[in-house]
């Protein structure tokens, strides 16, 4: 096979790839993220959204080549801030220790309540900020905080394409 690249969406899957002696597997190949790929191609938004963006880098992020914070201001085609902090997800960590889980969740909701602040200078997000992040598991766990600070998470990539290919571009895809 003539594969050069190998391309991930997960943190945990490029760790898991890099401890599983990639180099043997794909001799030659470079293991890259989604998003780092992308921005490589020269991907981005090419207008303005008029959206604000926090960005949360996961605890095992998938980005290794580029600089994460760069690649999500790269693609977005905006400022993008940090929001530290782990969201308290952590693969099973939830459900075998809630209380360590509870108070991540409890230091980063302040985080991401401080982020929209200074986008902002309000409370809630409620549609001027988005929160994006380059991992699955996070993606589920930021979530959760939607009710309480009106912001809806979704991946660079995802938010990419809704705001190349309009609403509905996910359904227009699998209907195609």
């Amino acid at each position: 096979l003539d594969i050069k690249t190998v391309i991930v969406s997960c943190g945990t899957c490029m760790d898991q790839l890099l401890a599983y002696e990639f180099e043997q597997i794909f001799p030659g190949c470079r293991l890259l993220d989604v998003h780092e790929y992308l921005m490589e191609k020269g991907v981005r938004l090419e207008q303005a959204t008029g959206v604000k963006y926090l960005y949360h880098d996961p605890c095992h992020t998938p980005m290794k080549t580029h600089a994460p914070l760069q690649v999500a201001r790269t693609l977005l085609g905006a400022e993008v801030r940090l929001s530290d902090r782990c969201c308290g997800e952590a693969g099973t960590l939830g459900t075998s220790r809630p209380d360590v889980a509870n108070q991540l969740r409890f230091r980063k909701h302040e985080e991401l309540t401080k982020g929209i602040r200074a986008l902002t200078g309000a409370g809630r997000a409620d549609g001027e900020v988005r929160l994006v992040t380059a991992c699955p598991a996070c993606q589920q766990g930021l979530s959760r905080y939607a009710d309480d600070t009106g912001l809806r998470t979704d991946y660079i990539v995802v938010e990419l394409a809704r705001a190349r290919f309009g609403k509905g571009w996910q359904q227009r895809f699998i209907e195609r």
